[in-house]
């Protein structure tokens, strides 16, 4: 039978890689906010990353010699690992439904990789030196204001700059944003923004930065607990040897073949003064 044969799901690996990549690309809203760095094979395994101190110019006193400013760089490395997902597809589902299983495998493996690619990076929130909050309560505009106002004081450009939380810490900004007197989602406290939240279910921009929301943030241990962040871009890098790989392998003893998918990246904080923690807890998840 012409479906069960390795060479076709071997022509099928192309319309599976474009959809594991395009599904990666929208699902991973981290991976474009961050610095990103792309490895060449033979480049090794590490990127290290050269952080110059922040200079200060003086007076010069006219007729007098500049004085020499030594300037030593930090860095930060970036160290490349595999993460990987296998599944069985059989012959049947192959010969019987082609077109499906290369939408579910692009999915399926899109979808794992682009979630352990934001996991990673929001799991850096927690270590920066940094923030606000203690994890005890909701959070309020007040303190994405405050985060921001840190970073602008501190010379970070405003360009690149992002705010990323967890929709049930999320829910809790957006219940501020529209409350009068006691009562949440009654009015449009603060405006335009208030009146997008209430009508399209998302922030947008606050203090002048986007707002994102992603489900890939873990919780710090208990339920309702999420650390968010405002940072700058270059606060966060992501290394990567290539993209999304596949490859496969007959497995005759199960009628059926192997499909790999991986991907070579690393993740790892840059400039630890670009970002800000954001740590509080959902009013709706205690």
């Amino acid at each position: 039978m012409a479906g069960s044969t390795t060479t076709t799901l071997n022509d099928l690996l192309p319309s599976i890689v474009q959809e594991a990549m395009f599904v990666a690309s929208e699902r991973s809203i981290m991976r474009g906010l961050v610095k990103n760095y792309s490895l060449a094979q033979g480049q090794g395994k590490t990127v290290t990353v050269p952080i110059y101190p922040k200079q200060t110019a003086a007076v010069l006193t006219e007729g007098n010699e500049i004085s020499n400013t030594e300037v030593s760089t930090d860095g930060a490395t970036l160290t490349v690992q595999t993460v990987a997902l296998r599944t069985l597809v059989t012959d049947l589902a192959v010969a019987s439904s082609a077109s499906n299983v290369v939408a579910d495998l692009g999915r399926l493996f899109g979808e794992a990789i682009a979630r352990k690619i934001d996991l990673d990076l929001s799991a850096l929130f927690t270590s920066l030196n940094a923030g606000f909050g203690t994890n005890a309560g909701a959070i309020t505009p007040s303190d994405i204001f405050k985060a921001v106002a840190k970073l602008k004081a501190n010379g970070v450009p405003t360009d690149g700059m992002v705010c990323v939380l967890h929709p049930e810490i999320a829910y809790d900004l957006k219940a501020a944003l529209t409350t009068t007197g006691n009562v949440a989602f009654t009015a449009g406290a603060f405006g335009d923004v208030a009146n997008e939240a209430m009508r399209m279910g998302y922030v947008g921009q606050l203090a002048g930065i986007p707002v994102f929301e992603t489900s890939n943030i873990a919780n710090t241990g208990t339920a309702g607990d999420y650390n968010g962040a405002v940072f700058h871009m270059d606060a966060f890098g992501l290394a990567m040897i290539g993209d999304i790989s596949l490859e496969t392998q007959r497995r005759a003893s199960y009628l059926g073949t192997d499909v790999v998918g991986y991907c070579h990246y690393g993740s790892g904080i840059l400039y630890n003064d670009y970002g800000r923690y954001l740590a509080f807890d959902s009013s709706i998840n205690p």
